[in-house]
């Protein structure tokens, strides 16, 4: 790089960091990198409200990379900087956003939580880590076998803590933090800081900086909304109608066990479509969500739990293939497909005992759209989009 400024280094980001992130596309921080990164590089803890896109992975990443100290000696199992996060997606993630960062200051960063073979964890500890992307469950099942220590911890990252709350997951956070032994720097991220965050914060970060992001909130105007009435027998067609229309389809199924027989069904219609759960492997979860990204897999179909997991623009169309329990679900499974400014094809299938429920929903929502009975064979489910259900 050259001698002048760059907008990572007026941040005081390291030049040979501005250089991994320029290389990767990354030329101008974000709100919240640009709010937090110079507190949290003095030293300082600090409290981010940030919602999930925001980037805030790297507003705490680089800081935490940058202020390593790497000239103490310290033995394998003793970590220095813990990131805890609610779900093996996000460990996955942030992981893998770090890397690149982490590996020009020969840092080695892994995740690791639950549902993966702990005995390779261990293997990946003993050959000695300095970051760990963590679940809760996973680092107190490891810290419990004496197989990783968090004594000489410099930093430590609570991601999402709203979620954590949500999951229940705090009090194994609280008992994580219980165990960390020398004075070290906290980040907490969240898109709410009240109530149980709230009280986090008070216990176990000094003082903080707080830093609030305005994010975009994503409004039932930029979608594109329909509601169509289908019969039980019809309702799979329907939906492989509607993707077979669209390169990118998330479709939403209120249970594990619905997600897996919708995939089934697809197929015997001629769709390509897999299943993100909680009871999947996470390796088959990665692998689908990753073709899914790539644009290999045309329908992905998620619960909602599982699909908080999933950061993927250019989403196409939304199908409610049941219809959501209430409203804040409905906008946020929607939400799906209007990231990255795109606005998205919505679409709720329902039966005719569900007319009721989605009616209050619609009012909850603001949105006045009549209901509208089709069959597979409509040549209107091919373009959803263009077709005005008033008329």
């Amino acid at each position: 790089m050259s001698g002048e400024s760059h907008p990572w280094n007026d941040l005081g980001v390291d030049s040979d960091i501005c250089e991994v992130l320029t290389q990767r596309g990354m030329t101008n921080p974000f709100p919240v990198q640009t709010l937090t990164i110079p507190d949290a590089l003095a030293g300082r803890d600090v409290c981010g409200k940030a919602k999930t896109g925001s980037g805030k992975t790297l507003a705490f990443g680089i800081p935490m990379i940058q202020n390593l100290n790497l000239e103490e000696k310290v033995e394998k199992k003793e970590l220095r900087v813990l990131i805890l996060v609610p779900t093996r997606e996000l460990a996955v993630q942030v992981s893998e956003e770090l890397e690149p960062i982490a590996k020009v200051r020969q840092l080695r960063i892994a995740a690791i939580y639950g549902g993966a073979n702990i005995e390779t964890q261990i293997k990946k500890i003993n050959k000695g880590l300095n970051i760990v992307v963590a679940t809760p469950g996973r680092m107190i099942d490891l810290l419990e076998r004496d197989e990783i220590s968090v004594r000489g911890l410099e930093m430590v990252v609570i991601d999402e803590a709203d979620r954590m709350a949500d999951m229940g997951f705090l009090p194994q956070v609280e008992w994580i933090l219980r165990k960390v032994e020398r004075k070290h720097q906290t980040l907490l991220f969240s898109a709410t800081l009240d109530g149980a965050v709230n009280s986090l914060i008070q216990r176990y970060q000094s003082d903080p900086f707080m830093h609030e992001v305005e994010a975009k909130e994503i409004t039932v105007d930029e979608m594109t909304h329909r509601f169509i009435h289908v019969h039980e027998r019809d309702k799979v067609k329907v939906a492989a109608a509607i993707a077979a229309s669209t390169s990118r389809t998330l479709m939403f199924s209120n249970t594990k066990a619905g997600c897996d027989r919708l995939v089934n069904k697809l197929s015997d219609e001629g769709v390509k479509a897999q299943a993100i759960h909680g009871d999947l492997r996470q390796n088959m979860r990665e692998k689908a969500l990753e073709r899914f990204g790539k644009g290999e897999l045309p329908v992905l179909v998620a619960t909602d739990v599982a699909a908080r997991g999933i950061h993927v623009d250019d989403v196409e169309a939304v199908i409610h293939f049941d219809p959501p329990p209430d409203h804040k679900t409905y906008l946020h499974r929607s939400g799906r497909t209007a990231r990255a400014g795109t606005d998205g094809l919505v679409v709720t299938l329902l039966l005719w005992d569900e007319e009721l429920v989605v009616k209050r929903l619609q009012k909850r929502v603001g949105l006045d759209i009549p209901v509208v009975e089709m069959f597979s064979n409509d040549e209107r489910l091919q373009n959803l989009g263009d077709w005005d259900p008033e008329k």
